[in-house]
């Protein structure tokens, strides 16, 4: 016997848990056995009750184009802002990115030089959106009478 164990049984302290050796001591390999064989049965859910939910996978977030706006305008476009532009019905700079491909910033000058050439009126001026429309002959023939 080890002293400590002497020093204990004559204190009159016996722990069980210390001291003596447990009553019903399964050796290690069955243990490891039955703890194996209990998560087999914990794993596998039952018909009747619901088993894990899976883990919610992240999808993928759509990857918007970049658009291949003109920076400089080309004869065809250049040919088209005249042309066509005067004739809408509401004009303004993300109405010509939309419908030309134009640059922001190109779409405004284009407006100012469209503007300056009295093919379009301004409707609503505002620093961040400026709406002009399509001048019609009604405008042209009073200032003409004007003068």
């Amino acid at each position: 016997m080890s002293i400590l164990r002497m020093l204990a049984i004559e204190a009159g302290l016996r722990r069980a848990s210390a001291l003596s050796p447990p009553a019903n001591k399964v050796p290690q390999i069955q243990r490891r056995q039955l703890h194996i064989a209990k998560k087999d049965v914990a794993g596998k859910p039952s018909s009747s009750s619901g088993g894990k939910k899976a883990k919610k996978k992240w999808s993928a977030k759509k990857v918007k184009d970049k658009a291949n706006n003109l920076v400089m305008l080309d004869k065809p476009t250049y040919d088209r802002l005249f042309k066509e532009v005067p004739t809408y019905k509401l004009i303004s700079q993300s109405v010509l990115v939309d419908r030309l491909k134009l640059n922001g910033s190109l779409a405004r000058i284009a407006i100012r030089e469209l503007e300056a050439q009295g093919l379009i009126k301004p409707i609503s001026r505002h620093h961040a959106q400026v709406i002009y429309t399509r001048a019609t002959g009604d405008e042209k023939k009073a200032s003409a009478d004007e003068e």
